[in-house]
């Protein structure tokens, strides 16, 4: 072990692995820790079997290893309250505390801290699940585009988006009686349908100050030419040619910042990363979700262009005082999402996959685990979305290229992907 900081990145997910390497190539960074990890965390640094979302457990975790940094990747643990679970014993942790995490936890809440802070969004209506002819009239008012979502956590898979009002109405149906997506389901969010690109933007915050990482792109559906359902993400790039630097700054100001007022104004400070998940109508940029964690795939585009350091962001924003500017390499980025068959309804897992290696022995190539398990020398398929095959190259064509060229190296039973990632960039 070097020295420097110790770091513990809490979860097991493709974003976790990402930051974790980010945070590995640090000067500051001595030793790594994971918790709970998966097996390509495993060759950064300790992984310590814990449940992630416990947040007692990664409290006193974090006292053990003597953790200078405590970085929580998934929302769940953010809404748990981890941070808070951490900051009590009085130790540094990167990510917003359960009052501010809220903001992911019920969409219906954002909406109303939306509406408060003025943001640009689109109309809608909260439900509960005595509210279901209220619901089915109010899907009656929207112009023909329909959008249900779970209020609650539903591992980013909780969003319909139709143009049939029949399966809106029976989502609306199946939501609020616990059908769909038990109890995170039983109040939802109906939206008007927006149409236009779509924009992550990641925003550090340090509960005053925001500050924008290079913006992505990702897609949402399971099937080519966005068709079929919505999941956690199929793949994503970065830079995004068509987002200049004022509409970057038109979001802070029109969105993030007066959304991080609306929140002080509660009594919340908000300190992390805000991803703010846009539509560029042509009424210009409308929120239509946030999500206060790295988005993921967005995460395994944005972090590996960073070329000042993830471990000093980090800690000024933790500790309330940003000093450092992000900055990244002019090359691009492009992510590839290996799923399981039958995700997002059903994915088949504990098939041993081949070809990681092979894969990122080509040039600028990351593999990162997402669903993975070690079983003695085999790596097997443990989740819907398993490996996120990421390629930097000069242009978003040529990682476009390399990394298609890297999946084909990578097989299992029932590997599906996306052919078309950033196809219209390259």
């Amino acid at each position: 072990m070097r020295d420097g900081l110790r770091v513990l990145v809490v979860g097991s997910g493709g974003r976790e692995h990402a930051l974790a390497s980010a945070l590995a190539r640090s000067d500051a960074v001595g030793a790594v820790v994971c918790a709970p990890g998966n097996p390509g965390m495993g060759r950064l640094g300790r992984c310590i079997a814990v449940d992630a979302s416990d947040a007692t457990a990664i409290a006193a975790l974090a006292d053990e290893v003597d953790a200078h940094l405590v970085l929580v990747g998934p929302e769940v643990p953010l809404v748990a309250g981890v941070v808070d679970a951490v900051e009590a014993r009085g130790r540094i942790a990167f990510g917003p505390r359960a009052a501010a995490a809220r903001l992911e936890g019920s969409k219906s809440w954002m909406k109303e801290v939306l509406a408060s802070a003025g943001v640009p969004t689109a109309r809608y209506g909260a439900f509960g699940e005595r509210d279901e002819s209220e619901a089915l009239a109010f899907l009656e008012t929207l112009p023909g585009m329909y959008v249900v979502k779970t209020d609650g956590l539903a591992a980013g898979k909780g969003v319909l988006v139709t143009e049939s009002i029949a399966e809106a109405r029976t989502a609306v149906q199946e939501y609020l009686s616990g059908a769909a997506f038990g109890d995170a389901g039983r109040s939802i969010v109906i939206e008007e349908g927006l149409s236009g690109p779509e924009l992550s933007l990641l925003v550090l915050c340090d509960g005053t100050d925001a500050v924008a990482l290079a913006p992505a792109q990702d897609f949402k559906r399971i099937g080519e030419g966005d068709t079929g359902a919505n999941t956690g993400g199929m793949g994503a790039y970065s830079p995004v040619p068509f987002v200049t630097a004022d509409v970057v700054e038109r979001v802070l100001d029109r969105a993030v910042r007066p959304t991080l007022g609306a929140l002080t104004a509660r009594g919340v400070e908000y300190r992390g990363v805000l991803y703010a998940g846009l539509m560029l109508t042509p009424e210009g940029p409308k929120v239509l979700e946030y999500n206060v964690r790295f988005g993921d795939p967005e995460c395994q585009v944005v972090v590996p262009r960073l070329a000042s350091d993830l471990a000093t962001h980090c800690l000024e924003v933790a500790t309330g005082a940003m000093r450092s500017e992000p900055v990244f390499v002019e090359d691009a980025a492009v992510t590839v999402v290996l799923a399981c068959k039958g995700y997002p309804a059903a994915p088949q897992t504990g098939d041993a996959i081949d070809g990681i290696d092979a894969a990122e022995e080509l040039p600028g190539i990351a593999v990162f685990h997402a669903g993975t398990r070690a079983a003695d020398d085999t790596v097997t398929t443990s989740g819907g979305r398993v490996l996120d095959v990421t390629a930097l190259a000069s242009t978003v064509r040529e990682a476009r290229s390399r990394a298609y060229e890297a999946v084909a190296r990578i097989s299992w039973p029932g590997m599906q992907y996306r052919s078309d990632i950033a196809m219209a960039q390259g």
